[in-house]
């Protein structure tokens, strides 16, 4: 039997670094976001024993180092199953480019895996594996909007962003994620470390626990942060929070405006940023013309999607977006138009192959 599904990307709406921690990983905190493009994986067992990885990408690792891999023996691990299992990947994301699209991949995987054997993980079992195979892989069992804190495997569903037209730039280059949290390390050590530091620590910073909102009850919940995070994390925290939740003075929309008219303005007034833009851009400067012409192109919103090389703009509306994308391409660029996805459209989605 094969299935196939659908494996959505993400974009990062702001993602702050903390201090290196003593397992190696960094404190974290970002809003991911899921959006319409994707790849297509399909997932067949059969008689025997063993699992194959298929791709006609040659960045793409064919081994047990692929996460589809890791995840598909973990799952039969779980599982208590056997067979021969074989992952295809189709790619339309890019590789190395900060959509998330290898996490992606692993959890379409799991999800692609279990309807294939007949068998069903627990929701608490199919978090633990995820945390296990990488980082960003919980956020792909939740989709829409989603608050990532930790190391950003720790997930909490946040009440969705409507959908909002974007454009995404994917360059040639792609960015080492390693490499990048090392420069950033590296900088920190710095002058200029010192100097963000400062800023980051000054008056208004308020270390306290930051709340979220769940796409159910939109009740508060705590212990997002923790008392020995950074006084910048915690305060960051709070303001991505009280912003995605539309609390006073935080973004909320103005009487007869809407949630999604005012998330562009409100993303630039707040501050809302990647941090990898300090030490990728540098590296990289054609990135940092990429987000400069996805600015000119009319795009409200540019960043850097996780550490990079991926860019992508917000758009007021689906025509901008598209009009914008073939200014881009023109350019040289390669840029598509696309829409972000509600966790209900990423579910209905996801198999709708």
């Amino acid at each position: 039997m094969t299935v196939t599904v659908r494996s959505f990307g993400k974009i990062n709406l702001g993602l702050y670094i903390g201090a290196a921690r003593a397992d190696g990983y960094h404190d974290l905190r970002t809003v991911y976001q899921t959006m319409a493009l994707h790849d297509v994986i399909r997932v067949g067992v059969g008689r025997g024993s063993g699992i194959e990885i298929l791709c006609k990408d040659p960045r793409v690792p064919l081994d047990s180092s692929n996460t589809c891999y890791r995840m598909a023996e973990r799952v039969l691990g779980e599982l208590g199953a056997k067979g021969r299992v074989t992952v295809e990947i189709e790619k339309r994301l890019p590789v190395q480019g900060g959509l998330g699209a290898a996490s992606s991949n692993a959890v379409a995987s799991m999800i692609a895996l279990e309807f294939a054997l007949k068998k069903k993980l627990s929701n608490r079992a199919r978090l633990r594996i995820a945390a296990e195979v990488g980082s960003d892989l919980p956020l792909f069992l939740v989709g829409g909007t989603v608050l990532g804190v930790g190391r950003g495997e720790e997930v909490y569903p946040l009440r969705d962003l409507p959908a909002v037209a974007m454009v995404v730039v994917t360059p040639e280059v792609g960015v080492s994620t390693p490499k990048a949290f090392a420069d950033w390390d590296a900088l920190m050590q710095g002058d200029r470390g010192a100097e963000l530091r400062s800023a980051w620590t000054g008056e208004g910073a308020r270390p306290h626990t930051s709340r979220s909102h769940t796409s159910r009850s939109h009740t508060s919940r705590e212990q997002l942060t923790w008392p020995e995070a950074s006084d910048r994390l915690i305060e960051v925290g709070c303001v991505l929070s009280a912003w995605l939740s539309g609390s006073p003075n935080t973004g909320a929309p103005a009487k007869g405006g809407s949630r999604a008219g005012n998330l562009l303005s409100d993303l630039v007034r707040t501050g809302i940023e990647n941090d990898f833009e300090k030490v990728v851009f540098p590296q990289y400067p054609e990135l940092r013309d990429i987000k400069g012409a996805l600015e000119s192109a009319g795009s409200r919103y540019a960043s850097l999607s996780g550490s990079g090389s991926t860019l992508y703009g917000l758009f007021r509306s689906a025509a901008e977006a598209a009009q914008g994308a073939s200014r881009l391409r023109k350019q040289g660029l390669k840029a598509v138009a696309t829409r972000t996805l509600t966790r209900q459209k990423y579910w209905e989605r996801i198999l709708d192959c």
